[in-house]
């Protein structure tokens, strides 16, 4: 392999995702061509790990709107006990499937295509330590979801929840008995992890 080519396959190539940190650190895994799919940066991912530290191990988290599944198979990677993710485009999770399946995942990872506010208002097991909560900035459907989740019983006592809003936009309206926790910015997207 000559200097360039190497210097090329260490970089994440476009239609790849790094986990970064944990038992599956620095693994690639394919993102489906989906228009509108925009997967939790990796700067982003790091900053709300630093903040979930003290909760992964052993938690059982909901990736909502998962796309990518970055959010959910970075959790797992970090030590989480289980992650389901909920995804609606086909194309999105055939490849989610496949990358579970690349890393090894298992058991421990179970994909569920439907819609979002579907599931919440259907049947779904819970309960959940940590929610990730990552819907389509267009769709401004952040504080509705926020109260199915509240409404359900699908929260863990002391469950965590993070969101990823559009930063141009005024933040979501959350449940009177949840509290922001922590908030930060990075390009266009605004995020935060809510007590619940």
């Amino acid at each position: 392999m000559n200097k360039r080519s190497k210097k090329m396959s260490n970089k994440t190539l476009p239609g790849r995702l790094r986990i970064v940190a944990g038992k599956w650190r620095s693994r690639l895994l394919r993102i489906a061509d989906v228009p509108g799919l925009r997967p939790t940066s990796e700067r982003v991912r790091e900053t709300v790990f630093n903040w979930l530290a003290p909760h992964i191990a052993g938690a059982r988290c909901l990736d909502l709107f998962a796309g990518t599944g970055a959010l959910g198979l970075e959790a797992l990677s970090r030590g989480a006990a289980s992650a389901v993710f909920v995804e609606t485009s086909r194309k999105a999770a055939e490849a989610l499937v496949a990358n579970i399946e690349a890393i090894e995942a298992g058991e421990a990872a179970t994909v569920i295509r439907k819609d979002a506010f579907e599931l919440l208002r259907g049947n779904i097991q819970g309960p959940f330590d940590i929610v990730f909560l990552d819907p389509p900035f267009a769709a401004e459907s952040a504080g509705e979801l926020c109260r199915l989740l509240a409404a359900g019983s699908l929260l863990a006592e002391g469950a965590l929840v993070y969101l990823e809003e559009d930063r141009a936009k005024p933040a979501a309206e959350i449940p009177d008995s949840w509290q922001v926790l922590k908030t930060k910015t990075a390009g266009n997207v605004r995020f935060s992890l809510l007590g619940v």
